[in-house]
């Protein structure tokens, strides 16, 4: 599979690999999370993250895409073809055998661990008498947050590239014979992109709190309504009220103790909430291993025992909240570990934004505010693609009035948003 560069004589050349280890990690990091100097090259990304002018706003560390999250759910065999993820990662590289751009790419038997829902084309689809699976999938696992997708090193000829591996996708849609190409939880601006490149733009929601420059928590509630205040002061009182602390777990403090506890944790409310919980022990080991630097653990601890844990990962601007668990359920624990802990630690360590996951307006009276997410989606069947594009027209229209009917519900003082109004 290959394209030829508008911008260089040579070739680009593409190529679909079905494990990120055929990928030296330090090439994939060079095109998911891009630094904008080498000086502290020698170091992991994870370490330098915080230093000024290594990470820029247009493209901020993420977590996620990095090659130790992706090669963790490998190695892991959370995300594997006998799990319905095969990887089919496509790689772009230069004629000296550089890789120049990656995306993270899986064939997919099923809709599951997606957050971005298409099973109701995927029936309407097989009614008709098609085959919707096998689909591609670029994403993250098991993860609903917004990074970028089509992963390219800078450089002058950066644009040609993504279009290189944009037509890849396509060529590799069309060989495995499969129905679709679903892009999610990206950046608008790569949304846009492919809008340009026969892909179809869909809208969603999630909830996420920004940090409007608050010295303390209590600076934060300030912000609020008087009654929003006083509900969180009682929902935070209430959840510790029954002899709870909460302690903060990052680097070596990632214990394999901890990760056995708080794998029960995600084994008990992951059973209750899916079925069959994505994530294997292992997975934990490997990523306290790999990126302990960028996770933090929100644990609850009561007579001596971690009772209920939240996991978290620390990007350049963002804290990501994952997934929670408990084995002794409280009042507003949940609220505790996943929102307020959260924001404590947002202000604590500067950073802009906490992400709390997919759904939940209950999210909306805590502060989190509704943002629109973004997904991209190539349809091979003509009359598939139709109604899809009907269909989406009509859901971002739906998708655009609830935002503003939810932010008009916001739980801040009427008087603050006049004041930014003006």
């Amino acid at each position: 599979m290959s394209a030829r560069s508008a911008t260089s004589p040579a070739e680009l050349t593409l190529r679909a690999v079905p494990a990120i280890k055929e990928i030296d990690a330090d090439a994939w990091n060079d095109c998911a999370n891009p630094r904008v100097s080498t000086v502290h090259a020698a170091q992991p990304v994870s370490e330098v993250r915080s230093i000024s002018g290594e990470f820029t706003s247009e493209s901020p560390y993420n977590p996620f895409i990095s090659y130790e999250f992706l090669s963790s759910l490998e190695d892991s065999s959370s995300a594997v073809a006998r799990t319905g993820w095969q990887p089919q990662h496509l790689v772009a590289d230069a004629p000296d055998g550089s890789v120049l751009g990656v995306v993270p790419c899986y064939l997919k038997s099923h809709s599951r661990g997606e957050y971005v829902f298409d099973r109701g084309w995927a029936e309407a689809y097989e009614r008709a008498g098609g085959s919707y699976y096998p689909k591609l999938q670029v994403s993250v696992p098991f993860t609903p947050a917004t990074g970028r997708r089509l992963l390219v090193r800078p450089s002058p000829d950066s644009e040609r590239i993504r279009e290189g591996l944009t037509a890849g996708l396509i060529e590799l849609c069309r060989r495995h014979r499969a129905s679709s190409v679903h892009l999610t939880f990206l950046p608008e601006a790569e949304s846009t992109f492919l809008s340009e490149h026969k892909f179809l733009h869909r809208t969603d929601q999630q909830f996420h709190w920004e940090n409007g420059g608050y010295d303390t928590f209590d600076g934060f509630l300030e912000a609020l309504s008087a009654r929003k205040r006083k509900t969180i002061r009682r929902e935070r009182r209430d959840a510790l009220a029954p002899g709870i602390t909460v302690e903060w777990l990052t680097g070596s403090d990632l214990t394999e103790a901890v990760w056995d506890a708080f794998f029960a944790f995600y084994m008990e409310t992951g059973s209750r909430k899916w079925g069959t919980p994505y994530l294997t022990r292992k997975f934990y080991s490997l990523i306290g291993e790999r990126m302990a630097n960028d996770i933090v653990l929100m644990m609850a601890k009561r007579a001596g025992r971690f009772i209920a844990g939240a996991i978290n990962f620390r990007g350049s601007h963002t804290l990501f909240g994952r997934h929670w668990g408990a084995i002794e359920h409280h009042p507003f624990l949940h609220f505790e570990l996943c929102y307020y802990q959260a924001i404590d630690y947002a202000i604590l360590h500067k950073l802009k934004y906490v992400e709390a996951g997919a759904q939940g307006e209950h999210k909306l009276a805590r502060g989190y505010m509704p943002v629109t997410t973004h997904s991209a989606h190539y349809i091979a069947d003509p009359g598939l693609r139709r109604a899809v594009d009907d269909y989406l027209v009509r859901e971002r229209a739906y998708v655009e009035a609830a935002g503003e009917e939810l932010a008009a519900a916001a739980p801040f003082r009427k008087d603050l948003v006049e004041q930014e109004q003006d």
